[in-house]
C-alpha cells in the first residue's frame, strides 16, 4: 500500500513537472509571436500548469487548442483590424496577466475541482468554459471584418464596428465556430488512448453539441454585458465611445456608462463562468 502511494505521488509530481515544462514552452512561443506580454507569460504559465497538472492531457490540449487558434486569428488581417483595436478596445493583441487569467482562470479552477472531486460534470463544465473564451475570441477577431456595421444586441440599432455589445452575422457565426472547434477537439482527444478521466459522453458527438451551445450562449451573454453594464468611456475630442481610459488620440476619456469595475476582462471571465454552467447543465440533460 505504501509503495502504491509513493508511486502515485511520483506520477502526480511528474504530471505537474510536465505541465510546467509545456506551459513554459507554450508561453515562450506566445511571447515570441507577440501573442503574450511579459505579464501574460506569467498568467499563461499559471493557468497552463494548473490545467495540465490537474486536468491531464485532455484538459491541457484543449487549452492549447484555444491558445493556438485564438493567437492565429489575432494575426489574421492584423493591419485591417488594428485601427478598430486601437480606437475601441482597451488592450492590444498581446494578452497580459489579467487577460490570461480571465480566459483561463475558470478552466484552471475546474481542472482542480475535477481532480479533487472526480465527476463527469466537471469535464463538461471545463469544455464549456474553454468553448466560451474561444467563442468570444473568434467573434472579436473575425466580427470586426463583417462587411456591414454590427447592431446592438439590446436595441437592434446599427453601431460602429468594435462597439461593446454589437453583434453581426459574421461575429455570431465565428462564435459558434470557435465553440464548436473546442467541442471537436474534446471529442477527438477522447478517441485517443490514455485520456485521463475523460467521461464516456465525450467519446460521442454529444460533447461537440455541449460546447457549441455553451460557447454561443456565453458569447451572447458577453455581448449583453458589453451593451449594458461594462464600463465604457467617451472621447470628447474624437466624439467616440471606447473601452480605453486614454483614447488612441491621447485624450483622457470620461466614463460614459457601466460599472467602474466591470472591464472587458471581468466580462470575459463571467462569460466563461456562464459557459461552464451551461456545459454542466447540458450534460445533466443529454449526457
Amino acid at each position: 500500500m505504501k509503495a502504491i502511494e509513493i508511486l502515485n505521488g511520483n506520477v502526480e509530481a511528474l504530471t505537474f513537472l510536465i505541465g510546467v515544462i509545456l506551459s513554459s514552452i507554450i508561453s515562450f512561443i506566445g511571447y515570441k509571436s507577440e501573442s503574450l506580454s511579459r505579464s501574460g507569460v506569467v498568467g499563461a504559465m499559471v493557468t497552463g500548469t494548473l490545467i495540465f497538472g490537474f486536468g491531464g492531457w485532455a484538459a491541457g490540449l484543449l487549452l492549447l487548442a484555444f491558445f493556438a487558434s485564438s493567437s492565429a486569428l489575432s494575426h489574421f488581417r492584423e493591419a485591417q483590424k488594428s485601427a478598430v483595436a486601437e480606437e475601441k478596445f482597451s488592450k492590444g493583441g498581446k494578452r497580459d496577466l489579467s487577460q490570461a487569467l480571465a480566459n483561463g482562470g475558470m478552466a484552471a479552477l475546474l481542472a482542480v475541482v475535477w481532480r479533487l472531486w472526480p465527476s463527469t460534470i466537471w469535464f463538461a463544465a471545463l469544455v464549456g468554459a474553454l468553448a466560451a473564451v474561444n467563442a468570444d475570441t473568434w467573434a472579436t477577431e473575425l466580427g470586426v471584418l463583417n462587411p456591414h456595421p454590427p447592431r446592438s444586441i439590446t436595441t437592434g440599432r446599427v453601431v460602429p464596428v468594435g462597439t461593446s455589445g454589437g453583434i453581426s452575422p459574421l461575429g455570431t457565426g465565428a462564435a459558434l465556430a470557435g465553440a464548436t472547434f473546442i467541442g471537436f477537439v474534446a471529442w477527438l482527444l477522447a478517441q485517443l488512448p490514455g485520456a485521463w478521466l475523460t467521461p464516456a459522453y465525450s467519446r460521442s458527438l454529444t460533447v461537440i453539441l455541449i460546447a457549441a451551445i455553451a460557447g454561443l450562449a456565453s458569447a451572447l451573454f458577453d455581448s449583453l454585458l458589453g451593451a449594458t453594464v461594462q464600463q465604457i468611456y467617451y472621447c470628447d475630442h474624437c466624439q467616440k465611445d471606447t473601452e480605453r481610459v486614454v483614447h488612441s488620440c491621447g485624450t483622457q476619456t470620461r466614463a460614459l456608462r457601466g460599472w467602474s469595475w466591470m472591464d472587458n476582462d471581468v466580462v470575459n471571465f463571467l462569460a466563461s463562468v456562464i459557459g461552464a454552467a451551461v456545459g454542466a447543465a447540458l450534460v445533466r440533460i443529454v449526457g
